[in-house]
């Protein structure tokens, strides 16, 4: 069986292989890249769990949401009632492209803030991924995956 932290690196590491074609990033930069690919998938895909189901609960509809593999090892997230059945899956790949791409390029915003902390410091880089999760695409995805759960 897949861990969740597989899934979580895999899917980082294909968000990695995207962000670099689309932001031309020279040899030595690969491995900075992948960094940013982990750290927005690792981040994104673990915080919406658990948000999603203090949210389902307050409104009323609890429900759980665990992160597991598909039939070709690729990262879902499972939506199930108290019960166990399920109500909802939605592949990590989808809401990581709703996210951060628009019309498969890399949104602009997401664009910017990468490209300076690809040529920045680290303490920039940092930075640059806190603005990237906090920004509006990201927020905007998470938000409409949250509101499809509480209808």
């Amino acid at each position: 069986m897949i861990q969740t932290r597989d899934l979580l690196i895999a899917e980082g590491d294909l968000l990695a292989r995207r962000l670099a074609q689309q932001l031309s990033a020279p040899l030595e930069r690969q491995e900075r890249l992948q960094f940013y690919g982990r750290s927005l998938a690792l981040n994104m895909l673990q915080a919406l769990p658990p948000t999603a189901e203090q949210i389902t609960r307050r409104a009323g509809r609890p429900l759980q949401v665990a992160l597991k593999a598909d039939e070709r090892g690729r990262a879902e997230l499972w939506a199930v009632t108290v019960d166990g059945e399920p109500v909802q899956v939605l592949a990590a790949q989808d809401l990581l492209e709703e996210a951060l791409f628009v019309r498969g390029q890399l949104h602009p915003v997401i664009a910017t803030e990468l490209l300076s902390a690809l040529h920045g410091s680290e303490h920039a880089a940092t930075r640059a991924l806190v603005r990237c999760l906090k920004s509006r695409p990201v927020l905007q995805a998470t938000q409409q995956y949250l509101q499809q759960l509480i209808k």
